[in-house]
Protein backbone atom coordinates (compact mmCIF):
# COMPACT_ATOMS: atom_id res chain seq x y z
CA UNK A 1 0.00 0.00 0.00
CA UNK A 2 1.24 3.49 -0.85
CA UNK A 3 2.39 5.71 1.99
CA UNK A 4 1.40 9.00 0.31
CA UNK A 5 -1.36 10.10 -2.09
CA UNK A 6 -1.55 13.54 -3.63
CA UNK A 7 -5.05 14.97 -3.33
CA UNK A 8 -6.03 17.78 -5.71
CA UNK A 9 -8.81 20.14 -4.60
CA UNK A 10 -11.19 21.02 -7.45
CA UNK A 11 -14.04 22.84 -5.69
CA UNK A 12 -13.04 26.32 -6.96
CA UNK A 13 -13.60 25.04 -10.50
CA UNK A 14 -15.65 21.84 -10.70
CA UNK A 15 -17.31 22.40 -7.34
CA UNK A 16 -19.03 25.64 -8.31
CA UNK A 17 -19.32 25.54 -12.12
CA UNK A 18 -22.79 23.97 -12.13
CA UNK A 19 -24.30 25.94 -9.24
CA UNK A 20 -27.15 28.46 -9.48
CA UNK A 21 -25.48 30.56 -6.81
CA UNK A 22 -22.55 32.36 -8.45
CA UNK A 23 -19.73 33.08 -6.00
CA UNK A 24 -18.08 36.48 -6.04
CA UNK A 25 -14.39 36.81 -6.78
CA UNK A 26 -13.73 37.49 -3.09
CA UNK A 27 -15.58 34.33 -2.05
CA UNK A 28 -13.60 32.31 -4.61
CA UNK A 29 -10.39 33.81 -3.25
CA UNK A 30 -11.40 32.77 0.26
CA UNK A 31 -12.19 29.23 -0.90
CA UNK A 32 -8.76 28.93 -2.52
CA UNK A 33 -7.08 30.48 0.52
CA UNK A 34 -8.85 27.93 2.74
CA UNK A 35 -7.64 25.10 0.50
CA UNK A 36 -4.06 26.34 0.75
CA UNK A 37 -4.40 26.69 4.53
CA UNK A 38 -5.73 23.12 4.67
CA UNK A 39 -2.48 21.90 3.13
CA UNK A 40 -3.31 21.46 -0.55
CA UNK A 41 -0.36 21.77 -2.90
CA UNK A 42 -2.36 21.48 -6.13
CA UNK A 43 -5.68 23.28 -6.56
CA UNK A 44 -7.77 23.58 -9.71
CA UNK A 45 -8.89 27.16 -9.30
CA UNK A 46 -10.79 28.01 -12.49
CA UNK A 47 -11.39 27.26 -16.16
CA UNK A 48 -10.58 29.44 -19.15
CA UNK A 49 -13.98 29.17 -20.79
CA UNK A 50 -16.60 31.42 -22.30
CA UNK A 51 -18.59 32.94 -19.37
CA UNK A 52 -21.67 33.06 -21.59
CA UNK A 53 -21.66 29.26 -21.44
CA UNK A 54 -20.37 28.90 -17.88
CA UNK A 55 -21.50 32.05 -16.01
CA UNK A 56 -19.80 30.92 -12.81
CA UNK A 57 -16.42 31.53 -14.52
CA UNK A 58 -17.18 35.20 -15.20
CA UNK A 59 -13.99 36.43 -13.53
CA UNK A 60 -11.25 33.95 -14.49
CA UNK A 61 -8.60 36.50 -15.51
CA UNK A 62 -9.35 38.77 -12.56
CA UNK A 63 -9.30 35.84 -10.14
CA UNK A 64 -5.94 34.53 -11.34
CA UNK A 65 -4.41 37.99 -11.07
CA UNK A 66 -5.69 38.31 -7.50
CA UNK A 67 -4.27 35.02 -6.22
CA UNK A 68 -0.60 36.02 -5.97
CA UNK A 69 -1.12 37.16 -2.37
CA UNK A 70 -2.25 33.67 -1.34
CA UNK A 71 0.39 31.66 -3.13
CA UNK A 72 3.18 29.71 -1.55
CA UNK A 73 6.23 28.46 -3.40
CA UNK A 74 5.20 24.82 -3.15
CA UNK A 75 1.58 25.39 -4.24
CA UNK A 76 0.54 24.98 -7.88
CA UNK A 77 -2.64 26.55 -9.18
CA UNK A 78 -4.32 24.73 -12.07
CA UNK A 79 -6.55 26.12 -14.79
CA UNK A 80 -8.81 23.95 -16.94
CA UNK A 81 -8.66 24.55 -20.70
CA UNK A 82 -11.05 23.27 -23.39
CA UNK A 83 -9.63 24.76 -26.60
CA UNK A 84 -6.75 26.71 -28.11
CA UNK A 85 -8.33 30.08 -27.30
CA UNK A 86 -8.55 29.11 -23.65
CA UNK A 87 -4.95 27.90 -23.76
CA UNK A 88 -3.75 31.26 -25.07
CA UNK A 89 -5.60 33.02 -22.24
CA UNK A 90 -4.08 30.66 -19.70
CA UNK A 91 -0.59 31.04 -21.12
CA UNK A 92 -0.87 34.83 -20.82
CA UNK A 93 -1.90 34.51 -17.16
CA UNK A 94 0.13 33.58 -14.08
CA UNK A 95 -1.45 30.12 -13.77
CA UNK A 96 1.04 27.37 -12.89
CA UNK A 97 -0.51 24.36 -14.64
CA UNK A 98 -2.79 24.03 -17.66
CA UNK A 99 -5.10 21.01 -17.61
CA UNK A 100 -6.45 20.25 -21.09
CA UNK A 101 -9.57 18.11 -21.44
CA UNK A 102 -9.99 15.33 -23.99
CA UNK A 103 -13.35 13.55 -23.77
CA UNK A 104 -13.41 9.83 -24.57
CA UNK A 105 -16.63 9.96 -26.64
CA UNK A 106 -17.29 12.14 -29.69
CA UNK A 107 -20.87 13.06 -28.75
CA UNK A 108 -19.92 14.33 -25.30
CA UNK A 109 -16.75 15.93 -26.68
CA UNK A 110 -18.72 17.95 -29.21
CA UNK A 111 -21.25 19.07 -26.57
CA UNK A 112 -18.50 19.89 -24.11
CA UNK A 113 -15.94 21.51 -26.43
CA UNK A 114 -17.46 21.78 -29.89
CA UNK A 115 -14.91 19.37 -31.33
CA UNK A 116 -14.43 15.61 -31.70
CA UNK A 117 -12.07 13.55 -29.59
CA UNK A 118 -9.56 13.36 -32.45
CA UNK A 119 -9.73 17.10 -33.03
CA UNK A 120 -9.09 17.74 -29.35
CA UNK A 121 -6.09 15.42 -29.40
CA UNK A 122 -4.73 17.50 -32.29
CA UNK A 123 -5.25 20.68 -30.26
CA UNK A 124 -3.50 19.06 -27.28
CA UNK A 125 -0.52 18.21 -29.48
CA UNK A 126 -0.43 21.79 -30.77
CA UNK A 127 -0.59 23.46 -27.39
CA UNK A 128 1.93 21.05 -25.89
CA UNK A 129 4.41 22.04 -28.59
CA UNK A 130 3.47 25.71 -28.21
CA UNK A 131 4.01 25.63 -24.46
CA UNK A 132 7.70 24.92 -25.12
CA UNK A 133 8.13 23.76 -21.50
CA UNK A 134 7.24 27.29 -20.30
CA UNK A 135 4.27 25.93 -18.39
CA UNK A 136 3.26 22.50 -17.11
CA UNK A 137 0.63 20.74 -19.23
CA UNK A 138 -1.51 17.90 -17.95
CA UNK A 139 -4.56 16.28 -19.49
CA UNK A 140 -7.82 14.89 -18.18
CA UNK A 141 -9.69 12.26 -20.19
CA UNK A 142 -13.34 13.02 -19.56
CA UNK A 143 -15.97 10.25 -19.49
CA UNK A 144 -13.23 7.63 -19.24
CA UNK A 145 -15.63 5.07 -17.80
CA UNK A 146 -18.90 6.00 -19.45
CA UNK A 147 -20.67 8.60 -21.56
CA UNK A 148 -24.20 9.94 -20.93
CA UNK A 149 -24.90 9.79 -24.68
CA UNK A 150 -22.91 6.81 -26.01
CA UNK A 151 -22.86 4.54 -22.96
CA UNK A 152 -19.87 2.33 -22.17
CA UNK A 153 -16.35 3.42 -23.07
CA UNK A 154 -14.48 0.26 -24.08
CA UNK A 155 -10.97 -0.19 -22.69
CA UNK A 156 -9.64 -0.46 -26.25
CA UNK A 157 -10.94 3.01 -27.09
CA UNK A 158 -9.58 4.55 -23.90
CA UNK A 159 -6.18 2.94 -24.44
CA UNK A 160 -6.00 4.28 -28.01
CA UNK A 161 -6.56 7.81 -26.67
CA UNK A 162 -3.91 7.31 -24.01
CA UNK A 163 -1.48 6.01 -26.64
CA UNK A 164 -1.87 9.23 -28.63
CA UNK A 165 -1.44 11.35 -25.49
CA UNK A 166 1.71 9.42 -24.63
CA UNK A 167 3.10 9.95 -28.13
CA UNK A 168 2.56 13.69 -27.77
CA UNK A 169 4.96 13.57 -24.83
CA UNK A 170 2.82 13.92 -21.71
CA UNK A 171 3.75 11.68 -18.80
CA UNK A 172 0.76 12.32 -16.54
CA UNK A 173 -2.94 11.76 -17.19
CA UNK A 174 -6.13 11.96 -15.17
CA UNK A 175 -9.02 9.59 -15.80
CA UNK A 176 -12.33 11.29 -15.08
CA UNK A 177 -15.48 9.37 -14.21
CA UNK A 178 -17.44 12.45 -15.24
CA UNK A 179 -20.91 11.00 -14.73
CA UNK A 180 -20.07 8.63 -11.86
CA UNK A 181 -20.78 5.28 -13.51
CA UNK A 182 -17.59 3.37 -12.66
CA UNK A 183 -17.33 0.53 -10.16
CA UNK A 184 -14.15 -0.66 -8.41
CA UNK A 185 -13.90 -3.47 -10.96
CA UNK A 186 -13.98 -0.95 -13.84
CA UNK A 187 -11.28 1.11 -12.15
CA UNK A 188 -9.03 -1.89 -11.63
CA UNK A 189 -9.48 -3.31 -15.14
CA UNK A 190 -8.60 -0.05 -16.88
CA UNK A 191 -5.75 0.86 -14.55
CA UNK A 192 -4.17 -2.59 -14.94
CA UNK A 193 -4.35 -2.23 -18.73
CA UNK A 194 -2.76 1.24 -18.60
CA UNK A 195 -0.02 0.04 -16.26
CA UNK A 196 0.74 -2.87 -18.57
CA UNK A 197 0.96 -0.81 -21.77
CA UNK A 198 2.16 2.56 -20.45
CA UNK A 199 4.15 1.87 -17.26
CA UNK A 200 5.84 5.29 -17.45
CA UNK A 201 2.58 7.21 -17.12
CA UNK A 202 1.51 8.73 -13.83
CA UNK A 203 -2.25 8.38 -13.35
CA UNK A 204 -4.72 10.36 -11.28
CA UNK A 205 -8.44 9.75 -10.83
CA UNK A 206 -11.20 12.38 -10.92
CA UNK A 207 -14.24 10.65 -9.47
CA UNK A 208 -17.87 11.66 -9.19
CA UNK A 209 -20.19 10.07 -6.66
CA UNK A 210 -23.38 10.06 -8.74
CA UNK A 211 -24.11 6.41 -8.01
CA UNK A 212 -22.43 6.28 -4.58
CA UNK A 213 -19.36 4.35 -5.76
CA UNK A 214 -16.87 7.23 -5.70
CA UNK A 215 -15.04 6.48 -2.44
CA UNK A 216 -14.91 2.75 -3.24
CA UNK A 217 -13.47 3.65 -6.65
CA UNK A 218 -10.86 5.85 -5.00
CA UNK A 219 -9.74 2.92 -2.84
CA UNK A 220 -9.58 0.65 -5.89
CA UNK A 221 -7.37 3.25 -7.56
CA UNK A 222 -5.06 3.34 -4.56
CA UNK A 223 -4.73 -0.44 -4.66
CA UNK A 224 -3.70 -0.14 -8.32
CA UNK A 225 -1.06 2.49 -7.60
CA UNK A 226 -2.56 5.81 -8.73
CA UNK A 227 -0.41 8.77 -7.74
CA UNK A 228 -3.27 11.16 -7.08
CA UNK A 229 -6.99 11.68 -6.51
CA UNK A 230 -9.17 14.71 -7.15
CA UNK A 231 -11.94 15.75 -4.79
CA UNK A 232 -14.11 18.69 -3.80
CA UNK A 233 -15.05 20.15 -0.42
CA UNK A 234 -18.46 18.88 0.62
CA UNK A 235 -18.80 16.77 -2.52
CA UNK A 236 -19.77 19.84 -4.54
CA UNK A 237 -19.61 19.80 -8.33
CA UNK A 238 -20.99 18.56 -11.60
CA UNK A 239 -20.65 19.08 -15.34
CA UNK A 240 -23.00 21.58 -17.06
CA UNK A 241 -22.95 19.48 -20.23
CA UNK A 242 -23.84 16.13 -18.63
CA UNK A 243 -27.50 15.47 -17.80
CA UNK A 244 -28.21 15.18 -14.05
CA UNK A 245 -24.52 15.46 -13.20
CA UNK A 246 -23.73 15.42 -9.49
CA UNK A 247 -20.76 16.14 -7.30
CA UNK A 248 -17.22 14.92 -6.85
CA UNK A 249 -16.13 12.67 -4.03
CA UNK A 250 -16.10 14.84 -0.87
CA UNK A 251 -12.62 15.95 0.14
CA UNK A 252 -13.20 15.55 3.86
CA UNK A 253 -14.68 12.04 3.46
CA UNK A 254 -11.70 11.02 1.33
CA UNK A 255 -9.16 12.48 3.77
CA UNK A 256 -10.82 10.66 6.67
CA UNK A 257 -10.54 7.33 4.85
CA UNK A 258 -6.91 7.94 3.94
CA UNK A 259 -5.95 9.17 7.42
CA UNK A 260 -7.56 6.15 9.09
CA UNK A 261 -5.80 3.86 6.62
CA UNK A 262 -2.37 5.27 7.41
CA UNK A 263 -1.96 6.98 4.03
CA UNK A 264 -0.48 10.46 4.27
CA UNK A 265 -1.81 13.40 2.27
CA UNK A 266 -0.53 16.48 4.10
CA UNK A 267 -4.15 17.72 4.28
CA UNK A 268 -5.83 18.82 7.51
CA UNK A 269 -9.06 16.91 8.08
CA UNK A 270 -10.47 19.43 10.54
CA UNK A 271 -9.84 22.38 8.21
CA UNK A 272 -11.35 20.43 5.31
CA UNK A 273 -14.52 19.87 7.33
CA UNK A 274 -14.63 23.56 8.29
CA UNK A 275 -14.30 24.57 4.65
CA UNK A 276 -16.99 22.12 3.51
CA UNK A 277 -19.40 23.65 6.04
CA UNK A 278 -18.36 27.16 4.94
CA UNK A 279 -18.90 26.33 1.26
CA UNK A 280 -22.33 24.90 2.04
CA UNK A 281 -23.32 28.29 3.48
CA UNK A 282 -21.92 30.19 0.48
CA UNK A 283 -23.81 28.02 -2.01
CA UNK A 284 -26.96 28.23 0.13
CA UNK A 285 -27.70 24.52 -0.20
CA UNK A 286 -26.84 21.24 1.54
CA UNK A 287 -23.81 19.47 0.10
CA UNK A 288 -23.72 15.65 -0.11
CA UNK A 289 -20.58 14.96 1.95
CA UNK A 290 -21.12 12.81 5.05
CA UNK A 291 -18.31 13.61 7.45
CA UNK A 292 -19.25 17.25 7.99
CA UNK A 293 -22.58 16.09 9.47
CA UNK A 294 -21.22 13.76 12.13
CA UNK A 295 -18.89 13.74 15.15
CA UNK A 296 -15.13 13.46 14.84
CA UNK A 297 -13.54 10.11 15.56
CA UNK A 298 -11.65 9.36 17.71
CA UNK A 299 -13.62 11.76 19.97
Amino acid sequence: MQEFIQVVEVSPRDGIQNEKKVLSTLKKEELISRAIDSGFKRIEVTSFVNPKKIPQMFDTDELIASLSKYKKKDVKLIGLVLNEKGFNRALASSIDVINYVVVASDTFSIRNQGASTLDNLKVLEKIYAKSNSKIEITTTIGASFGCPFEGEIPSKKLLSIIEQISKIGLNEICLADTIGVATPKDIKVKLKAIKSLFPHLKVRLHLHNTRNTGIANAWAGIEEGVMGLESSFGGSGGCPFAPRATGNIPTEDLIYMLDRSGIKTGISLSKSIETALWLEKQLEKPLPGYLKNTDSFPP
